[in-house]
C-alpha cells in the first residue's frame, strides 16, 4: 500500500497555510499567538481532507491543548486511514523574534506506521545519504563515530561539520568534537531543521547529534527516510512524569536504541514549509495580494525528494 500522489499538493497547502498565518507574528515577541495561529490554521486545513486522520504527535495530550492532541481525529472521514505528527511552529522563539529557521512541519503515514514517541527527550544521530548503516552509532564514542564517518567520506576529521543543540547538557559532546578540530555549527533551536541539514551535501553538514525533542526526532526521522540517511535515536529521561508517559504510550523498553526502520515503516510525505528564511528554506513572503513559501517535500514511494515554491492568493 502507498498514499496516493494527490495528498501531496493537500499537505503542502496545510504547512504553507500554517506558515503564513504564524508569519503574521513574526517579530512581535509573542511565541505563544504565533504557535496558536500556526496550529488553528493547521487544523482547519487537514479537517478539509478526504482522510480518516489520526494526530500520533501532536501539541500534547487532551487535557493539555486543546487543538492539535494526541489521539484526535481529523479530515472528513472519508479516504485512507492516515497517521499525523505535527510541529505547527517548529521555532517558537526564531518566529517570536524574527530569526532564520521557523518551520511549519507535518508528517503522514499509512495507519499505525508512524512511531508514537512520547513527549521527552531523546538523544539522536543523523548522517546523510547513503551512508552504511554500521558507520554511526548511539553506543559508538564521539572519535568513534567521526573517524568512521571521516574514513567512509574520504575525509580529515577537521573537514567534518557537526550540527547540535547549543545547550549545557552538551558541553561534553561539545568540548569532545572541538577536540577532534571538528567544525561546529550550534543551533538555539529547531532540531527537526538541524537534523535535516545532513539530507544534502549543498547544507555542509556531515553529522547531527545530542538529545532534543522525542517527537522532533520522529519528524526528522521521517524525512531522512526518504533521503535515504542514517539516523538513530534513544530516549533521555530526565524525570519520572517522563516515564510513565512513555509507559503510558506503550513502551516497554526504555533503553532501546531505535533505527530509522523502526520509527517510520511503509509509505509517508513530509512536508516543511519556512516561516522565517534558514538555511533549509526561505520564509514567507507577501507580495501585494499574494504570498509565495517555500516547501521541502518527500514522499517516499514515489522517491520525490525536492522543494516546492508556491505562489496563493491571499485569504487571511
Amino acid at each position: 500500500m502507498s498514499i496516493d500522489k494527490k495528498y501531496i499538493d493537500y499537505f503542502v497547502n496545510v504547512t504553507s497555510k500554517a506558515a503564513l498565518s504564524a508569519s503574521y507574528f513574526v517579530g512581535k515577541k509573542d511565541k505563544i499567538a504565533a504557535d496558536k495561529a500556526a496550529t488553528d490554521s493547521m487544523r482547519s486545513e487537514l479537517n478539509k481532507i478526504d482522510m480518516n486522520g489520526k494526530i500520533v504527535i501532536g501539541e500534547g495530550e487532551l487535557d493539555e491543548a486543546p487543538m492539535l492532541y494526541i489521539g484526535e481525529m481529523l479530515g472528513t472521514k472519508k479516504g485512507p486511514n492516515l497517521d499525523i505528527a505535527v510541529d505547527p511552529l517548529e521555532g517558537t522563539n526564531f518566529a517570536a523574534n524574527n530569526l532564520p529557521g521557523a518551520l511549519s512541519v507535518i508528517a503522514i503515514s499509512e495507519k499505525n506506521n508512524l512511531f508514537n514517541a512520547p513527549e521527552t527527550y531523546m538523544d539522536k544521530i543523523a548522517v546523510g545519504q547513503n551512508i552504511p548503516k554500521d558507520v554511526i552509532d548511539l553506543d559508538f564514542s564521539i572519535k568513534k563515530n567521526i573517524q568512521n564517518l571521516a574514513d567512509i567520506k574520504n575525509k580529515k576529521p577537521e573537514n567534518l561539520t557537526a550540527c547540535i543543540l547549543d545547550r549545557p547538557r552538551h558541553k561534553k559532546k561539545i568540548e569532545e568534537l572541538k577536540s577532534l578540530k571538528v567544525k561546529l555549527k550550534l543551533i538555539t533551536d529547531g532540531d527537526v531543521s538541524g537534523a535535516l541539514l545532513v539530507s544534502d551535501e549543498k547544507y555542509n553538514v556531515d553529522i547531527f547529534l545530542g538529545i532534543g525533542g522525542g517527537p522532533e526526532g520522529v519528524l526528522a526521522a521521517s524525512a531522512l527516510d526518504s533521503f535515504n540517511c542514517q539516523f538513530q535515536g534513544r530516549f533521555f529521561f530526565k524525570e519520572e512524569k517522563d516515564i510513565l508517559r512513555a509507559k503510558k504510550m506503550g513502551i516497554k523498553d526504555l533503553d532501546k536504541k531505535y533505527n530509522l526502520n523502526e520509527i517510520v515503516t511503509g509509505d509517508s510525505i513530509f512536508c516543511a514549509t519556512g516561516i522565517t528564511t534558514g538555511d533549509l528554506l526561505k520564509g514567507i513572503r507577501i507580495n501585494k495580494n499574494n504570498y509565495i513559501s517555500e516547501t521541502l517535500v518527500t514522499h517516499k514511494s514515489s522517491n520525490l525528494k525536492k522543494i516546492i515554491i508556491s505562489e496563493n492568493f491571499l485569504t487571511i
